[in-house]
């Protein structure tokens, strides 16, 4: 295995895939991600034309909706690989 490989680093550290660890996180601290999407809407708005806004979020739509309709899998807590 390669050093710079993705498996290679996350078998370093936490030992499973880091999206994995990131869907813990959001289970366990939601009201958090929550508050922090939120201040990073309102920080892009402040900066950024609507329109602008509006395209990225957008395109995080679609890749939320591909994400769930063709690579969803079960979240069960502490999922391996």
């Amino acid at each position: 295995m390669k050093w710079w490989s993705y498996e290679a680093w996350w078998s370093r550290f936490g030992g499973r895939p880091f999206t994995y660890v990131i869907r813990d996180w959001w289970v366990d601290y939601e009201p958090l991600w929550i508050i922090g999407m939120i201040a990073l809407g309102a920080t892009l708005g402040e900066h950024y034309g609507f329109l602008t806004v509006m395209k990225i979020l957008a395109i995080f739509a679609v890749g939320v909706l591909f994400g769930h309709l063709f690579w969803g899998t079960e979240n069960p807590k502490g999922q391996r690989k």
